[in-house]
């Protein structure tokens, strides 16, 4: 999800009163949008950071893992 899926679902929402929506990169430490390869061609960058919120994701919810 990038910045203006982001900002769509705020609105279909209602805003976001509890903090639940945000970017992936959110997770990393960087609140950006996912490098995305449909403008810049570079499916490594999209793929690296893909992994790297996913990760960081599933340390969030399960950070004894």
């Amino acid at each position: 999800m990038d910045s203006s899926n982001l900002t769509g679902m705020r609105r279909i929402c209602g805003g976001d009163p509890d903090g639940k929506l945000r970017l992936l990169m959110a997770y990393t430490g960087a609140a950006r949008d996912v490098a995305d390869p449909w403008y810049t061609g570079n499916f490594d960058a999209a793929w690296h950071d893909i992994e790297s919120g996913c990760r960081a994701l599933l340390d969030a919810l399960m950070p004894s893992l």
